[in-house]
Formats: C-alpha cells, structure tokens, sequence
C-alpha cells in the first residue's frame, strides 16, 4: 500500500512525537484502519517532510513518532495566483483541486456581475474552509510540500486593483496574443478566470485599466473549469516545470 502522506497544521519537529490533526487522526485512524507499527510521511508546509510510525491508535486520536527531516522542494518556478470567478457546485471545487496539483500558488475566489453564486456570512465562510480542505488533500495527493492559501472572497475589481508587479492575464475569445507568444522569462503571474457567462464588457474594460493583458487560448469555448485547467497548464508548459 502507498505510504499516506498526512499534512499536520503546526510546525513538526524531527524525532518528536506528535498527535494527528482531528481531521487527518478520522482518516487514519477510521477510513484507512491503520495500526501501531504501520508508517505514513507528514508535512507541515515547511518543504520538509517526515517519515513517521504510528504508535497509538483509538477512538478519537492517532499519535505518530517522527524520523529525521527531509527538503522535497516539488514547487514550480512559477508562481502563480489564480482569480477565479466563483462557479456552481462541484465546480469549483475540482478547479481549486486541479490548479493545486498543477502547482498554483494562490488562489482568490471572486464575485463579478455576471456570477451566478450567491454566498456571503457564515455560508461563505464554510465555504472557504472546506475549500482549504481541499487545497490541502490536492496537496496530500500530488505530491506538494507547501499548501497553496485560498484567500478571502472579494470583488473582482478589488483584485485587479492590488498592488502586484506579476504579468497579469485575462483570458479573452478575441484577442490576439496568445500564451505561446508571451515574451520570456516569466516568474510570476496573475491569471484572471470569469464566470460560466464571461465577463462584461465594463469588467473587461477594467481589467485593461488594471494592466491586465488579454490572451487567447484557442478558437473553441472552453467552460470556465476548462479554462483555468487549461490556461494553467500552457502556463507551466510555457514558463514552469511541465515538459
């Protein structure tokens, strides 16, 4: 069975022993039924990572003693911050998952005219921290060492509007540049993906204004969870670590 690796939320310490989170203690613990003697790797979100046997199991906690530290440095050279206009459902969820394992850094969900998600109070604030859930699991999964922040909703000009010396890009169905014809090199970039309806014309308009260039992907229309996928990939492709 492959070693299940385990993202612990505070500052690990080579050859200490520590209690599992309660989330990750439910998964070892009562999906995997694992036992003392049996091994899994924890990362704190440091770039090091543990190796680790179980030493008490029951109910409601896991323990594990830590070996040494080990640097695993899987980050792209490329950072990335992803502006994602909020979608629907599952949909945003499997863009948050899918960006995260092609080694976005950050992420901003944002409200535009033309969203069609309602969330604000208490619902948007569970939304938010499952989300985070879900940037760490991408993270157990892909390999990651660093955790990618999803950071507070916000308006869609409050985003262009900060302060940020990365390449800035917003997707658009008539424009005339394309990923492939960005001039090199690049190490950071904020990429700008709207709603399932596209942006307006006034919010485009915006974007401009904030420096933002327009970049084309292809000549098909792609949904917006397609979009992000696909533009992050050319991305890393273009100026990252994917070959």
């Amino acid at each position: 069975m492959r070693i299940p690796r385990i993202y612990h939320p505070e500052q690990l310490i080579a050859h200490s022993e520590v209690a599992l989170s309660e989330d990750a203690a439910n998964h070892v613990g009562r999906v995997l039924r694992m036992q003392p003697g049996q091994h899994v790797q924890l990362f704190d979100g440091s770039n090091q990572v543990f190796d680790a046997s179980i030493t008490h199991v029951d109910k409601k906690s896991v323990h594990v003693q830590l070996a040494d530290a080990e640097l695993a440095d899987n980050e792209s050279p490329l950072n990335l911050h992803l502006g994602q206009v909020i979608s629907r459902g599952e949909k945003m969820e499997f863009t948050i998952q899918k960006s995260i394992e092609l080694g976005v850094n950050t992420i901003t969900p944002l409200f535009s005219e033309r969203c069609g998600v309602k969330l604000d109070g208490e619902r948007l604030t569970k939304k938010l921290q499952q989300w985070q859930k879900i940037a760490i699991a991408a993270c157990e999964q892909c390999g990651r060492n660093r955790v990618p922040e999803i950071r507070e909703a916000m308006s869609l000009e409050q985003w262009c509007a900060e302060p940020d010396n990365s390449l800035k890009l917003n997707l658009h169905p008539r424009a005339s540049h394309s990923i492939n014809t960005l001039p090199l090199p690049v190490e950071r970039v904020r990429l700008l993906i709207g709603p399932e309806g596209g942006l307006s014309a006034d919010e485009i308009a915006m974007t401009t204004g904030y420096g933002f260039t327009d970049i084309l992907l292809g000549p098909r229309v792609l949904r917006t969870e397609t979009t992000a996928l696909t533009a992050i990939t050319a991305l890393q492709v273009r100026f990252g670590d994917l070959g």
